[in-house]
C-alpha cells in the first residue's frame, strides 16, 4: 500500500461528496453509536462506497462516516471501527484516523468497551484514559516511513491530551457524571482475558483492557493530532473473585446504557476546544 497516495485518493473523493471540513474525528466503539443522532446537517456515507476503505464485520458497530455539526463544530464521526482480528492489518485498521487528519482534522475523540482492573471499578463506570500499554502484536508505523505522515520514531511522552482531559473532568464535576481515570491496556483479541491475564495486567500497570484504540493513537500522534480517550466499563476483571462470566451481548448492552453520559463529556469537550 502506497499509504500517503491512496490517503489522498480518500480524502480527494471525500471532499467532492461532502459539504464541510471536519475539525474533529470521533470514533465510537462497541455500543456507543448513539452520539450519531446529535450529528446536526448529518451526511452519512457507507465504508463500502469510499475508495480504500474495509468494512466493519462486528455486531453493535454500524460501518460508515458521519460528516456533520455537533455543538456547531464540523465533525466526522466513525461509527464503527476497524479491529486487527478481523483480519485486517494494522494500517487498514488505522487508516481512517489517517483520512480523518488529511480531511483537516486537529484532533480526535476516541471510545471503547472495556474491561475494568482498577480495583473498585464497577460495570457502567467511565474511565479516562491517561496511558495506555501496547501489547498489540503489530504497529500501524511498522515498514518504510513517509516522512509526509509523521516522523519515523514519534514522541509518546503524553499520548492523551492533558488539557482535554482536565477539561471532561471539569464537564463531569459540573454535570455531577462520575469518572475514573487510570491506564489503558491494549491486545489484539478477539479472546476475552482469561483469570491469569488479567491478573497480569493489574501487575503491569492496566486499568482497563480491550482490543481496539491503541493503534488509532498512536496513528493520530504520528500526525500530529490531539486525543482524548475515553473508556467505557462493560465487564470486570480484577479482583479475581468479581470475574463474571461475559459475551459481545453482555458487552453491548452495558455500553449503550452508558451512552448518554459518555455523549455529554463528548459534546462538552467539542464545544471547548472546536
Amino acid at each position: 500500500m502506497d499509504l500517503y497516495t491512496h490517503t489522498e485518493e480518500t480524502r480527494q473523493w471525500l471532499e467532492k461528496n461532502i459539504e464541510i471540513k471536519p475539525k474533529w474525528g470521533i470514533i465510537l466503539g462497541s455500543g456507543l453509536g448513539g452520539l450519531v443522532r446529535l450529528v446536526e446537517n448529518a451526511q452519512r456515507i457507507e465504508y463500502s462506497d469510499i475508495p480504500h476503505f474495509k468494512s466493519s464485520s462486528v455486531k453493535g458497530h454500524q460501518g460508515a462516516l458521519i460528516f456533520g455539526q455537533l455543538e456547531g463544530v464540523d465533525v466526522v464521526l466513525m461509527a464503527g471501527r476497524l479491529h486487527y482480528y478481523e483480519g485486517h492489518s494494522m494500517k487498514e485498521v488505522t487508516y481512517p484516523v489517517r483520512v480523518m487528519k488529511a480531511l483537516g482534522c486537529h484532533s480526535v475523540a476516541v471510545s471503547n468497551a472495556a474491561g475494568g482492573v482498577q480495583e473498585g471499578m464497577r460495570v457502567g463506570d467511565l474511565m479516562i484514559i491517561n496511558d495506555h500499554i501496547n501489547a498489540t502484536p503489530e504497529s500501524p508505523l511498522c515498514g518504510i516511513n513517509d516522512d509526509r505522515l509523521g516522523p519515523r520514531f514519534p514522541e509518546m511522552i503524553e499520548p492523551y491530551d492533558r488539557e482535554y482531559i482536565n477539561t471532561v473532568k471539569g464537564i463531569a464535576k459540573e454535570e455531577t457524571i462520575d469518572v475514573k481515570e487510570g491506564v489503558y491496556y491494549g491486545l489484539s483479541g478477539p479472546t476475552f482475558e482469561t483469570p491469569a491475564e488479567y491478573r497480569m495486567i493489574y501487575r503491569l500497570g492496566g486499568d482497563a483492557v480491550g482490543m481496539s484504540t491503541v493503534p488509532e493513537v498512536v496513528v493520530a500522534r504520528h500526525g500530529g493530532m490531539r486525543v482524548f480517550g475515553l473508556s467505557v466499563i462493560t465487564d470486570i476483571g480484577y479482583p479475581p473473585e468479581n470475574v463474571e462470566h461475559v459475551d459481545h451481548e453482555y458487552v453491548l448492552k452495558a455500553a449503550q446504557e452508558a451512552g448518554y453520559r459518555v455523549e455529554t463529556l463528548f459534546r462538552g469537550l467539542i464545544r471547548a476546544h472546536g
